[in-house]
């Protein structure tokens, strides 16, 4: 039982604590906090490594029993937090500092780990709606950290989203409760044979929660408050919301059409249908907002809201290949979107700007910064040999290969017309800012790299993702046997 309780109960409880009087040096909590990563990095590996079977906490009802319990799935997704998380957070050590109130960011920051790591070792429907809620409550902080008016605002408007799509998934809780044999997940799905005397219905609900927890992921048409949540934020709640918060979205989707409504049931209706045109509708607008975006956090908000929706139309095809390449990708851009956001981060303590007119001639002043966030454009471009390349080569693989109508061929180019755009707005920052101009005076230059705590976190995102796609087998093969028990 403590195997998966104390990696969820451990930091809600150390973040709670941050709350209490005590002296106010700041070494001193950022010492507490990197201990709480680091014990927590160690429980989550250990529940990773031997824990097994149900657990049950307690019961709201006796159809509604709170339990945990440790999938593959959920391992994969608890590992991926955990390396974001510390990653994250060793570089917040040094960049809020320029922030006020980092002690609360602090607390909420391991509040919200802690309840993350509950989503993932969820056993059931229920429990992960109520730590799925709990996440809402708990990054809301981080958004409107800095109080301004533009945090307030965009604060609001992710609350808003949040509870109506929590709102439209709980009303698909109701209707499972009635027509599933249980609400445990179950590979291949959970509805009783009373479901298919009601399909009709069931196909609506099915949407209906999908499109509720896609609000998390950013899918359009709710998709408004990733785009003015980040930029709102500080960079490192900017890189989690990011690389994680959505993700929980797309893990949330994950179980509801795989582990309770079932593949099987949605193949081939219109739900699958809508889906993929969302998601793909997601794709191209997203990556065309963020090519017309002149703010940087901006611009990779809006990537943000394409790059998540590959994961999403892989999902929706519903066969092993393309979901394959989904959990790639889930893996690829966590690591990827983390370093840019990091790096915007970086840029904006080191230099105060925020536009991309602004940043000619930055690779000359920020080199290995500069390098690192053009390894990790290449990888969310989609070219060789980073991660980036090798998701969404099963991506369009699986495409083709699903025989759907339309989706198959229209998959692979609204994803090629992607790639061209997401070069299109990641590149130019690179080129501008190492091959400035003749006109640019390089001799008055003054390097301005950040200090250590913000440099190694982008450094090691940037080899991990590297390193994916240099040594993708093992993880290949991991997610096939995972996914040839789901589809």
């Amino acid at each position: 039982m403590y195997t998966l309780l104390l990696p969820i109960l451990f930091p809600i409880v150390m973040g709670i604590l941050l709350f209490l009087p005590k002296p106010e040096r700041r070494k001193s909590y950022l010492v507490y906090t990197g201990l709480v990563l680091a014990v927590n990095g160690i429980l989550v590996i250990r529940a990773v490594l031997y824990s097994g079977g149900l657990v049950t906490l307690f019961t709201l009802h006796p159809k509604l029993p709170v339990i945990l319990q440790a999938d593959e799935l959920g391992k994969l997704f608890a590992l991926i937090i955990t390396v974001i998380w510390i990653c994250s957070g060793f570089f917040a050590f040094s960049y809020m500092k320029h922030e006020k109130n980092e002690k609360r960011y602090f607390a909420f920051y391991l509040m919200l780990y802690g309840v993350l790591i509950g989503i993932t070792f969820s056993g059931n429907l229920i429990t992960m709606y109520i730590f799925y809620e709990l996440m809402t409550l708990c990054s809301f902080p981080l958004v409107i950290h800095n109080q301004s008016k533009e945090a307030v605002m965009a604060a609001m408007k992710y609350l808003l989203y949040s509870f109506f799509g929590a709102y439209m998934a709980l009303f698909g809780i109701y209707f499972i409760t009635k027509y599933g044999n249980t609400l445990s997940f179950t590979f291949g799905g959970t509805l009783s044979s009373a479901a298919q005397e009601n399909k009709p219905l069931l196909l609506l609900i099915a949407f209906i929660m999908l499109l509720g927890f896609g609000v998390k992921a950013g899918m359009f048409p709710v998709h408004g408050w990733l785009p003015t949540a980040h930029p709102a934020a500080p960079a490192p709640a900017s890189a989690v919301l990011s690389a994680i918060i959505v993700k929980s979205g797309v893990f949330a989707m994950i179980r509801v059409a795989y582990f309770i409504i079932g593949a099987d049931f949605i193949r081939g209706t219109w739900v699958q249908t809508v889906w993929l045109t969302l998601s793909l509708l997601t794709v191209f607008l997203g990556s065309m907002l963020a090519f017309g975006e002149k703010v940087l956090k901006k611009r990779l908000a809006y990537s943000t809201v394409s790059q998540v929706s590959y994961i999403v139309f892989g999902l929706a095809l519903l066969n092993p290949v393309s979901m394959t390449g989904s959990l790639l990708h889930v893996l690829a851009h966590a690591l990827i979107k983390c370093t840019l956001f990091l790096v915007a981060g970086a840029i904006i303590i080191q230099t105060g700007c925020t536009r991309v007119d602004e940043l000619r001639g930055i690779g000359k002043r920020m080199p290995v910064t500069m390098w690192c966030y053009t390894i990790a454009s290449l990888g969310l471009i989609g070219i060789p040999p980073t991660g980036g390349f090798i998701s969404k080569w099963y991506l369009a693989t699986g495409a083709l290969d699903s025989g759907i109508k339309v989706f198959s061929i229209a998959g692979p180019v609204v994803l090629l017309i992607s790639a061209l755009l997401t070069a299109g707005y990641l590149l130019p920052i690179s080129i501008q800012g190492f091959l400035p101009g003749e006109d640019f005076n390089a001799d008055s230059v003054k390097k301005c790299e950040p200090d250590k705590y913000m440099l190694l976190p982008v450094i090691v995102l940037t080899g991990l993702s590297v390193l994916l796609g240099l040594f993708p087998n093992p993880v290949i093969q991991y997610f096939s046997e995972l996914i040839n028990r789901l589809v």
